[in-house]
């Protein structure tokens, strides 16, 4: 979903998760389960932030992994609205998926309703 998003904004950097280099896999599953620890939006950049803090990422103008700089390293009240969204569609997204696939985040309803049936099949190579 986030590459999707991304791709909205304009922002080709996000590689298909098959292509994503382990560290922005690892990143995107630690946010993950920060949402199942209760993060919302801001909780969730904030952890990101912590996350890229404690592994020499900084403050750039264009993301840029080679020099660990990042455009959205700022806290997440100063991020533009758009990157704000991001986060709201992750926190979403993972609730949604969750609930899809039978592991709903406690406390948590989704705003998208999945109903019986439903099954998750792989893709056609």
């Amino acid at each position: 979903m986030n590459r999707v998003y991304c791709q909205a904004l304009g922002d080709t950097s996000q590689p298909l998760w098959k292509d994503a280099p382990e560290w922005q896999r690892s990143s995107a599953l630690v946010g993950v389960d920060g949402v199942f620890a209760g993060n919302g939006p801001g909780a969730s950049h904030e952890s990101w932030l912590k996350e890229k803090a404690d592994t020499g990422w900084k403050f750039g103008p264009v993301k840029d992994p080679e020099k660990k700089e990042h455009p959205c390293f700022v806290p997440f009240n100063e991020l533009p609205r758009d990157q704000q969204q991001k986060d709201h569609i992750f926190v979403q997204t993972v609730h949604t998926m969750a609930s899809a696939l039978g592991h709903p985040v406690p406390g948590v309803s989704p705003a998208v309703q999945v109903h019986e049936g439903l099954s998750v099949t792989a893709r056609p190579a």
